[in-house]
Order: C-alpha cells, then structure tokens, then sequence
C-alpha cells in the first residue's frame, strides 16, 4: 500500500511501531476481516461509538470482534445512568469516519473519552482499524493506550450464541 494514513503519521510521530494489513474494503466486520487475515478473533479490536441517553458527548469503546459490548458494565464505569449503541448513520455522522473505519487513533485530536476493554491487556500487540475499511494497525496495546488516551475497563461479555 503507497498511501500513508494520517493513523500511521501519527504512530510514527510518537515512535510506535506498527504494521499495516490490508484487506477487501468491502468487509466491515472484525471478525470477517480476522478471518481474512488468519488471525484470532481475540486480537482484531473493534471500535464502536456508544452515546449517553444524558446527551452528552458519545465516547469510544475499543473491544475484541469475538466479544460483545456490555452496555450496563460501559454504564458503570463511565459514570451514566445508560448508555446505547450509536446507530451506524450516527456514528459515521459524530466521527465523519465510515463504519469498519472508525478508529480511536483517526480520532485523536478530536478529545474523545476512550475505552479500551480489559482483555487488550492480555496481549502485546492488537489490531486496529487505520481509520478507512481496508487497513488494520498492529499497533503495540500499552503504546496505543498511551497515545489514544484509553481508560482500561472491564466493558464486554462474551458473545451470546442464542441471537440475543
């Protein structure tokens, strides 16, 4: 890939090292898109946009593809009484980054709160969207922590197998 992202500008900048992996920009599911690469659900992180029912601003919420968002646990820790999953229309609208795209570090200099789930901890290094379907980062976790910002919090379950 010739084209450098403003993502990989920004690693590079703060000195982090990172390996892009291209993929069908078609695909905007994580775990479609792990697949696709040959890599475990657990290190392909996904970032949805999650917004508060107060009104205030929505924030990031960083979790692996084979997980699903606990949004009473996100509640708790992010000090709301609710909170709900930005419809795809939204999220793209209050990122201007397209859904499959989103990506904390696209997001930097826009001051959002982000949440990094627990398990990221586990592993040296996760994936992460480049900020346009297509690309993934490796990118170091505690050196992406840093630079995102994240708050480290226990906000997934694992995926439920009965639709619900």
């Amino acid at each position: 890939m010739s084209e450098k992202l403003n993502t990989m500008r920004i690693l590079e900048q703060n000195k982090i090292p990172y390996e892009a992996l291209t993929y069908p920009d078609d695909l905007r599911d994580a775990e479609a898109i792990a697949d696709v690469l040959g890599l475990p659900y657990f290190l392909v992180y996904k970032t949805l946009v999650v917004q508060p029912d107060t009104g205030d601003k929505p924030f990031l919420v960083m979790i692996a593809s084979d997980r699903e968002l606990d949004l009473k646990k996100l509640a708790a820790v992010s000090g709301q009484k609710k909170v709900r999953m930005a419809a795809h229309k939204d999220a793209e609208a209050l990122t201007g980054l397209k859904v499959g795209g989103i990506s904390a570090l696209a997001l930097t200099q826009k001051n959002w709160t982000v949440f990094l789930d627990q398990p990221a901890t586990e592993h040296e290094h996760i994936l992460i969207s480049a900020g346009q379907r297509g690309t993934q980062l490796r990118v170091p976790t505690m050196a992406l922590m840093r630079l995102v910002r994240a708050r480290m919090a226990d906000v997934s379950r694992e995926k439920s197998t009965e639709g619900g």
